[in-house]
């Protein structure tokens, strides 16, 4: 037996020693082939590029007109689901997936000041403020209005993204027709309300100026504007990349803010800012994608020395000889017809001129006239309304598919009128319809309604600055204090 057993050893080793080299290796070499060749590359946030912005305007100009800079992404962050699928429903929260603590925190404290207002409300309950009560016909509802206000006052918070430099990002001309995209951009990132803890933040500024990209980045006679919008789409990827604040929400509770014309066109280049997020414009027209229960009619605000000196005040009623006065280029089909109509006409109280003789004062002549005319151009916003208040003159708003700024609380009917554009050849017997009576509650209203448009250095309770800030607070906790712009 012990023969038998050790004769056949070798003839067994060698049949395992072939069985293993001729058939088993083969098979783990062809198993791991197939493994490697059906791999999926990566697809997670990680693969965006990194993006550099560059400081000088000469490079700035470079990279409009396509050429990128780009860096290898950054790899030590952790992506972010969203709260929100791609059809708008909330995901469900899983804390292995993403934490969401603050995110939380923040939403409650926002459903407890809505709860605080609501309850203001529908009890009509008045408030304390040793600065200013808001009463009075130019409020929807001058209590609800306040309590938001004041609970806005002690939460409200802003997380500014420092990344980008001047002049594409935070920076932009303060003085001109467009300067107060340049004047709210500074205020907001030196005021009270902003937190260098992005936890805190109930919303998060995008601090890019259209009005810097058209001067520093727009390539004269070029006419496509996926150069300019790349701009900001750039900038989102980086803080989409960098960050989990635009993740959690797809931008929900971002905000840009703009004076220039373009502005809506270049956010439009970035679908989930166009779509979710809070654009404060002054170019607020409905009829090209403003939405006024997301967007922000910002006022269009000219202060031709950088501030109010010489701007306010103006005669009573009594010493206003004038019944209507505009005087402006001839930018857009509004104007023209309201020229076609009013230009030569012999009419001393209906002064309606495309360039102003030279012995007349433009604002002298606002201040001697009972209403102002404040039209559209080739864009909603004009200036004049907010020109007209300040001196003393009753607008008259001659535009279409215009979102009135801070129309959530002011009743614009208590101190504007609105004509349409069918009516400007009835437009000197509208206003003469108008009652005496009517004409001085009106300008008093809007002497009164003024302080909401004033723009103070540094910034008062209640003035321009802090409305914008009011309005971008009411998207951010979802409540329309009043709903007629819905209609």
């Amino acid at each position: 037996m012990a023969d038998s057993s050790s004769s056949s050893s070798p003839s067994s080793s060698s049949s395992s020693s072939k069985l293993v080299y001729f058939v088993i290796f083969p098979l783990i070499l062809l198993s791991g082939l197939v493994i490697i060749l059906n791999q999926k590359p990566s697809t997670s946030y990680n693969s965006f590029p990194y993006f550099h912005y560059p400081a000088a305007a000469a490079t700035a100009a470079s990279r409009a007109s396509g050429a990128v800079t780009a860096a290898p992404a950054k790899q030590d962050h952790v992506p972010v689901k969203p709260r929100f699928t791609k059809n708008g429903s909330k995901r469900d929260k899983s804390p292995s997936d993403y934490n969401l603590d603050n995110l939380d925190m923040v939403e409650a404290s926002l459903a407890k000041a809505r709860e605080t207002m609501h309850q203001a409300r529908l009890n009509n309950e008045t408030s304390f403020d040793p600065d200013y009560v808001p009463e009075g016909s130019i409020y929807r509802n001058a209590n609800a209005f306040h309590r938001s206000y004041l609970e806005m006052e002690k939460l409200f918070k802003i997380y500014v993204y420092e990344d980008g430099d001047p002049p594409l990002f935070h920076y932009s001309k303060s003085k001109g027709i467009l300067g107060i995209e340049g004047i709210l951009i500074h205020q907001i990132e030196i005021s009270k309300f902003r937190t260098r803890d992005p936890g805190k933040a109930h919303v998060y500024f995008i601090p890019l100026s259209v009005q810097s990209i058209a001067t520093y980045a727009y390539v004269i006679h070029n006419r496509a504007w996926s150069p300019l919008q790349n701009i900001a789409r750039d900038y989102v990827k980086l803080i989409s990349t960098k960050y989990p604040h635009w993740n959690q929400t797809l931008g929900r509770d971002h905000f840009i803010l703009g004076c220039h014309d373009w502005t809506p066109t270049i956010s439009h280049g970035v679908p989930l800012l166009f779509k979710n997020s809070i654009r404060v414009l002054c170019n607020a027209n409905t009829s090209e994608g403003f939405k006024p229960s997301i967007d922000v009619s910002m006022p269009e605000i000219y202060l031709p020395e950088g501030t109010m000196d010489g701007l306010i005040g103006g005669p009573p009623p009594s010493d206003r000889s004038i019944l209507v006065f505009y005087a402006g280029g001839v930018h857009g089909p509004i104007r023209q017809m309201l020229m076609d109509q009013w230009k030569d006409n012999k009419d001393p109280e209906v002064q309606i001129h495309e360039y102003l003789p030279k012995n007349m004062s433009y604002y002298d002549v606002f201040r001697r006239s009972k209403y102002c005319i404040c039209p559209s151009g080739w864009e909603v916003a004009s200036p004049r309304m907010v020109e007209a208040l300040y001196m003393g003159c009753v607008p008259v708003l001659l535009k279409e598919s215009y979102a009135k700024p801070f129309d959530d609380v002011l009743d614009w009917s208590t101190f504007a009128v609105d004509v349409r554009v069918d009516e400007i050849r009835d437009l000197k017997k509208i206003l003469m319809g108008i009652s005496t009576e009517k004409y001085v509650e009106m300008q008093r209203e809007g002497i009164r309604v003024r302080r909401h448009f004033e723009v103070n250095f540094p910034p008062k309770r209640y003035d321009v600055f802090h409305m914008v800030l009011h309005s971008i607070w009411l998207r951010r906790i979802n409540v329309q204090l009043h709903d007629a712009h819905e209609t």
